[in-house]
């Protein structure tokens, strides 16, 4: 019963974050693994994928109402996100992620330290794209954050959020709504596979789905009270436990 108890509110937790800046995988798939050590692999993350899509259609659906999304940039990315998860997905299965795993603690201290240094980074909603560069931009990004997601994974709703600022203009509360569009893309892709392969505990994945779900009512609800200020210091915070994570993940991986 605790170990149940502890997952429901990791799950939670996860999605209230998740719904503000991404990350909340951070939170949900060590406490699924740690509460179930022997399972197979596979199937906790197929389980933590399912509860996550929950939380992330929610929150999605709660910004496209709330917030005008920026669907010329969000739609075509999300296609081309579903397509290239399967392809990682698929390639996780053939080439080992060492070397993703020892980049991302760089790549992730580059996106803060930038984050940290520009004061008004995301302060201002000043789409810079239309037409067909913003949709081969837009194509770009979703294809290369959909492989990064279906290979490795952990980040992926903060490197979308910051994506979206950078390339395109879009202030912090604008790039989190067009972000959870993707991150829906990418989820039910990841899930197609890892149902179809029968990688799920159905009745844990509900139970966390229900818990995500109440997190990112309240996490989106807390996005929209507090606007872009907000979401960027909550950026910056999970950023920073990520770099500390991924850092610490990849010296025990190299035996250090």
């Amino acid at each position: 019963m605790f170990d149940f108890t502890l997952l429901a509110c990791a799950a939670f937790l996860a999605g209230l974050v998740d719904a503000v800046v991404g990350g909340g995988g951070l939170i949900q798939i060590p406490a699924i693994f740690a509460v179930f050590p022997k399972e197979v692999p596979a199937t906790l993350l197929g389980t933590n994928k399912l509860a996550s899509m929950c939380g992330t259609v929610v929150a999605a659906a709660k910004y496209t109402r709330r917030v005008n999304v920026a669907w010329s940039t969000a739609a075509p990315a999300a296609v081309t996100a579903f397509m290239f998860a399967c392809v990682g997905a698929f390639a996780v299965t053939r080439v080992p992620g060492d070397f993703v795993r020892s980049l991302l603690p760089l790549i992730l201290l580059a996106v803060a330290v930038y984050t940290f240094k520009k004061k008004d980074f995301g302060s201002i909603h000043a789409p810079l794209h239309s037409g067909m560069k913003e949709r081969w931009l837009a194509m770009g990004i979703g294809a290369a954050i959909g492989f990064y997601d279906g290979f490795f994974g952990p980040g992926t709703g903060s490197f979308l959020l910051f994506l979206f600022v950078r390339f395109f203009g879009f202030d912090f509360l604008g790039a989190s709504a067009a972000a959870k569009v993707v991150n829906v893309a990418c989820n039910v892709s990841a899930l197609l596979w890892f149902g179809y392969s029968g990688h799920l505990i159905w009745k844990l994945a509900g139970l966390m789905a229900v818990c995500q779900i109440g997190g990112s009512l309240i996490g989106t609800r807390l996005a929209l009270k507090h606007g872009s200020g907000f979401v960027r210091k909550l950026f910056l915070a999970v950023v920073s436990v990520l770099i500390v994570k991924t850092a610490y993940d990849t010296f025990r991986h190299l035996g250090f």
